[in-house]
């Protein structure tokens, strides 16, 4: 079983491995593409000799799985992570063991596809307080009459 801090949610999906993206998003395994290298930093000799470093690539143009919607919001939220040719290509070598990586790799996946995919809500813009409004013309009429008080010295 797949241990992390959040697990790959797999699921038997019409006889084929599937990633649950959001309830009506199911990616099917086999769109997905790893490619593996050696990984840098802290590990010794297992650093030289095993490649950890897992990347996973999406085509998000050429996926029949999403919608055109899907596809349109995916490009445009994660455009920074996109190549040219539309491949989703996420890194990960945080750990010195491959499948760790992998597991990471597709947590990452998941979470991103779905903050991507989410309709956000349109933002409605909201008036002042009518308290707010009251106290600040009152502050005016305040600091007003005072300043009228200041020029009303008899000499």
């Amino acid at each position: 079983m797949l241990s992390s801090k959040r697990s790959v949610n797999f699921v038997l999906y019409n006889m084929a491995l599937t990633l649950a993206i959001t309830a009506s998003l199911k990616i099917p395994l086999s769109e997905i593409r790893f490619q593996f290298a050696r990984g840098s930093g802290p590990g010794g000799q297992n650093v030289n000799k095993v490649e950890t470093r897992v990347e996973l690539h999406f085509d998000v143009v050429h996926s029949p799985t999403l919608g055109d919607k899907e596809r349109e919001r995916i490009l445009k939220n994660l455009s920074s992570k996109i190549t040219d040719e539309g491949i989703l290509r996420i890194v990960s070598q945080e750990s010195r063991s491959q499948w760790k990586n992998r597991e990471h790799a597709l947590n990452k996946f998941i979470a991103l596809m779905a903050k991507a995919v989410a309709i956000r809500k349109k933002r409605r813009k909201t008036g002042r307080p009518a308290a707010a409004n009251e106290s600040r013309l009152e502050e005016k009429k305040r600091r007003g009459k005072l300043k009228r008080q200041r020029k009303e010295l008899p000499f």
